[in-house]
Order: C-alpha cells, then structure tokens, then sequence
C-alpha cells in the first residue's frame, strides 16, 4: 500500500514542490525561492507543520472546515462510501443514495422554498452552473434576452471563467478575460468608499446602484444579481443595515432573479445556518459549497426554489452537469458532516458562545494603534489598518504593502490570518473554544505590534 507520509526533511519537501507543483494564486517563482510550507497534520482548529510548529488555523482552511480537523467520523464515512459504492454518476436517469439523503437533507436545512439541488464539484463550479440555470429559465419563459447577470465590484465567484467572470476582481479578469453578458456595480464597503456619507446613506446608495443597471440595461435583458451575503476573499465587507433591504426591494420590483453565493457564509459561519437568514434575504437560488463537507471532501451545488426547478419539468434535457456531480463518497461526507454540525449544536456554539467572546476580544483590537475598523459577524471578521483612523486613510505606499507584512508576522507567530490588501481577515473552524480564541488574539495582537513597529521604522506609515 503506498501511504504518503512525511518522510523527507522539510527542504527537500520543498525542492520536489517547487520543481513539479504550481500553486493557486501564487507567483510560483517567488515560492521556489522561498521555500512553501509543508503541512504534515491537522486536528481541531490546529495545524502542524513539518518543522513541528503548532499553528492556530484562523482561516479554516480556505473558510471551509466548520467542524475543525480530523473528525474520525467522517474518514470512517468515507472508507465505508467506497467499499460499498466508490463511484457512480448521476446523468441518463440514474441516482444513488448519497446523493438522493444529501439533496434532502439540505432542502430540510435551506429557507423558504429552496428545495432543489444540483451538484458541483466545488463553488466554482456551482456558480457556472447558475449561469446556465437562470439563462435557461428565461429562455423557457419566453424570454430569450434576459442573459445580463449583475455582479458586484471585489466579489469573489470562484475563478473558472464563468465564477471568475461573475466576481469582480479584476486581477482575475486579466488573465484569461470573461465571458459575456456580465457587468458588475459598486460594493457596499463604507469603511474604503463612503467618503463623508453616513453607513446608512451610503448603503442605500450602493443598492440603488443596482435599480440604475436594472434600467439602464433593460429589464427585459436582465436575468439576475448574484452576491455575497459578506464579501469574502474581497476583505470580510459586510454592507451597511440599509443595504440588503432595498436590494430585495428592487429585485422583487422588478422581477429579477437573486443568487445568495453562501459558499463561505452557508453551514453555521454567521450564527445561522445560511448568511441569508442573518441579513433577512430571499434568494432564488443559493451556491453552496466549502462548509457543506468541512473540507473533507471537495463538493458544491446550488440550492433552487420551486419555481424555477417547476420551469425545467417538462422542457427536455437540461444540457449541463459534472462527472462528479454529487460524487457519492463526497456526498457521504457531506451528508456526516451535516450531521455533526446538527446533532453537536455547533450553529448554537457560533451564535451563543463563540461569536459573543469573539467579538468582545475582536473588538478591542481597535484600540491598536494601526487598526482603523473591526468588523465580525458570527466568525468571519476583519481589520481595516490604517495611518490616520479619523480620515480613513489609505497607506501611501503601494496598497497592500502594510497587509502583507503583518501577515507574514502572523505567519512568522504561528497564526494562520489572512490579508487582502491592507485589510487582515479571519474565519477560524466554528467549534474554536474560548482558550484558542485567547490564543488567535494574543498572537494577532503580538503581529500586529511587531508589523506597527516595523512599518514606522521603514517610513511607511504615512498616509496617501
């Protein structure tokens, strides 16, 4: 049997990964030089490396291991799924029971009339697959034109060329570029953008952006909006109070399809089982993924209300699906993992434990005196940092710069925080106890200390 295991010392590790293995988003070059870090094991909310450090995993991987790491549950879900049927596909009228127990149960967990779902590999996938899914609604509902899907500015969607024309990063766009029929509107980031407006002002006016494309597209060529109930990867921006009401206000005027992508807020991330409850939004359709199996098993989908999976009946073929559409060892996983997160009260741990320590401990990180703004809503939170909190000031050097070096403090204090740009963010597995909350804010105090001190010492805080 040919078990991986850690076997060679860490350089060496390193000069086969840089030699054969490109890495997402990373200039691979630079990587090389450096040398990755090679992660040899997992439990709870921690890592451990090759060289023995004990990390503190404040992202959750890539915000997707709700239930933490190394639940032997779900390995033992997996051995059993193989044994017994390792794979079969889901096309020319066929099915299975992994398949048919997940679809049913995340119709159960899903609000209103979200009852339908078809399976993915990943969100990515699943955000190609609304694409396709709402096109065709309106091409069936006679009309054909409504091919325009609004986006937001610094959404993330994935980065297939459907999901990564869907978000709004434009890094994403300019390598590869996107597909048609795609435009996107302002975000609701008040903290970067709202000037001297009130966040209420300014939530208001960043909705109605949306009812200004509705019109000046044409409603007729308009098929739906799709956003992040909080902007994940684009900085954990969560919208003014006043934004997601007048957004279902509009797309409920005017008759627009509404796409909730709740890959990383589904699965108990902001206190409920789904972002959507938290900010009172009615999705059409919802993109789920990454909590949906902790990360034990890659596999997504969207969850479909009634009426549009009644549009399909009847129609012919729909001429879209995946090899690993609901992939029954992912399935099997996923459908544990549910389990877990149900039957160990872990949304009730976020909502009534972890969130509130969490946040009386995030907060007081504004006290810094490189931290502007702290937001956190259930365990997804971030850090603005900044030269001058009062003027909301951007840093003057290149934007990013100050981000960075405090996530290499991070890194460097054996704490797992991300950045984007000047913004630090974090998302740790939902089941983090009031200790390891302690430790998360004692190391990113520490960084953020040793990062103030080294961006003063070089000149770099200024403002722009």
């Amino acid at each position: 049997m040919n078990v991986i295991t850690n076997h060679l010392p860490t350089a060496e590790l390193q000069a086969l990964d840089a030699a054969h293995h490109m890495h997402p988003f990373t200039d691979n070059g630079a990587l090389a030089k450096r040398g990755a870090r090679v992660i040899t094991g997992a439990k709870g909310v921690w890592l451990k490396d090759s060289e023995g450090n004990k990390i503190i995993d404040g992202m959750a991987g890539l915000w997707c291991v709700n239930i933490g790491y190394g639940r032997d549950e779900l390995a033992e879900v997996a051995a059993r799924q193989i044994r017994e049927l390792s794979y079969y596909n889901t096309f020319f009228m066929t099915t299975h029971v992994p398949a048919i127990a997940l679809a049913a149960k995340i119709a159960e967990l899903a609000p209103g009339d979200l009852n339908h779902v078809f399976f993915a590999g990943s969100g990515s996938e699943a955000n190609d697959t609304n694409i396709r899914l709402v096109r065709r609604y309106w091409d069936i509902k006679g009309m054909p034109s409504k091919r325009v899907i609004i986006s937001r500015k610094n959404g993330y969607h994935g980065s297939t060329m459907g999901g990564g024309s869907l978000g709004g990063m434009t890094y994403i766009h300019a390598h590869g570029g996107m597909i048609d029929g795609i435009v996107h509107i302002g975000q609701p980031n008040w903290w970067a953008e709202g000037g001297d407006m009130t966040p209420a002002d300014f939530g208001l006016m960043r909705a109605k952006e949306l009812e200004a494309k509705i019109l000046e597209l044409g409603v007729e060529n308009v098929a739906a909006f799709i956003a992040e109930p909080i902007q994940g990867a684009g900085g954990v921006i969560v919208a003014p109070a006043t934004y997601w009401p007048e957004v279902q206000r509009i797309v409920d005027k005017y008759g627009i399809l509404l796409i909730a992508d709740e890959v990383i807020t589904g699965f108990g991330r902001t206190g409920n089982w789904f972002g959507s409850q938290t900010f009172g939004i009615k999705p059409h359709i919802m993109t789920i993924a990454k909590g949906l199996s902790s990360g034990y098993m890659p596999i997504g989908g969207s969850i479909v209300c009634d009426e549009i999976a009644r549009t399909f009946e009847g129609q012919g073929d729909f001429n879209h699906g995946y090899t690993y559409s609901g992939h029954p060892v992912a399935a099997a996983v996923a459908l544990e993992n549910l389990r877990i997160i149900q039957e160990e009260g872990i949304v009730d741990h976020v909502r009534d434990v972890a969130h509130p320590y969490l946040a009386e401990r995030w907060h007081a990180l504004a006290d810094h005196p490189m931290v502007g703004e702290t937001k956190l809503v259930g365990l997804m939170g971030s850090l603005a940092l900044t030269p001058d909190k009062e003027r909301r000031a951007r840093f003057a050097g290149e934007q990013g710069t100050v981000g960075f070096r405090t996530r290499e403090r991070c890194f460097a204090n054996n704490l797992v925080m991300r950045h984007v740009y000047d913004r630090m963010i974090i998302s740790p597995p939902l089941v983090i106890t009031e200790g390891e909350i302690d430790v998360l804010i004692e190391r990113a105090r520490k960084s953020l200390d040793e990062s103030y001190k080294a961006v003063r010492a070089d000149g770099l805080f200024v403002s722009a």
